[in-house]
Formats: structure tokens, C-alpha cells, sequence
């Protein structure tokens, strides 16, 4: 089974940020390049997720409230556990499928997808059409 994932974004619907409601990742991320990447796996019915600073793996029917955490303020303590979260809640995925922009990927989630357990599964890609 493979799933589609890709980072999180800063933005996010302002409407949720004082909000205790807990909404599904499509609700609440609204960075173009995100939009789209749910958007082609919605219409493609392809598992997916998005990988959040705060949670981990954020599957696409969970919810959670609105956060504001950057990538530059992961602590060593918190990467570890990011770790460990996507170790787990991918390891049953024979491929993962991790949507980035060369450009502006995160120093944090290169590293991420080079120390995790499942890093053999992981294929980086750039373009929506490969979701298939």
C-alpha cells in the first residue's frame, strides 16, 4: 500500500487560530503548493498525509486544532519524537511517497527522511502528476 505525504505549511486558515475546533489537514493548511497536493490525491483516492511540526504524521480524515510551530524551533527532544511518530504510523506503507520542492525543503525534514527506520520505502518527488 503506498500513501502520499508531504510538509506542513505556516499558512493556515486564520479563522481557526483562536478556535478550539479540530479540523482535518485540508481545512486548515492554506499554502497553494499544499492545496494542490491534497487536491490531486483527493481526486486520485490516494492515501495521504501531511508531516506537521507538532504532530508527526497527520492523516487525512484526523483532526487536530490550529498550531503554530516552525521547523527552526523543533527541539532535540521533539525531533525525536517526530522520529519515532513517523516510524510508526508509516511502517505499514510498503511506499511512501514524499511530495517537496528542492528549493525550499527544510533542512529538518532531509533529515527526518534520512535517520528514519523506513527511509528504504521512501521515494521523494516533485511533481503532482506522479500521484497516481
Amino acid at each position: 500500500m503506498k500513501i502520499y505525504i508531504t510538509h506542513c505549511s505556516a499558512k493556515k486558515d486564520s479563522a481557526l487560530k483562536n478556535s478550539l475546533e479540530e479540523v482535518t489537514p485540508d481545512k486548515l493548511y492554506t499554502a497553494t503548493p499544499t492545496k494542490r497536493f491534497m487536491k490531486r490525491c483527493k481526486e486520485k483516492r490516494a492515501h495521504w498525509a501531511i508531516f506537521s511540526d507538532k504532530y508527526g504524521v497527520w492523516f487525512s480524515d484526523e483532526k487536530h486544532k490550529w498550531y503554530e510551530k516552525d521547523p527552526d524551533t523543533v527541539t532535540n527532544q521533539e525531533y525525536r519524537e517526530l522520529v519515532k511518530n513517523f516510524q510508526k504510523m508509516l511502517v505499514r506503507f510498503s511506499e511512501i511517497w514524499f511530495y517537496h520542492n528542492p528549493g525550499r525543503f527544510h533542512p529538518l525534514y532531509k533529515r527526518l527522511l534520512k535517520e528514519t527506520k523506513v527511509e528504504a520505502k521512501i521515494v521523494l518527488f516533485t511533481h503532482l502528476n506522479q500521484i497516481e
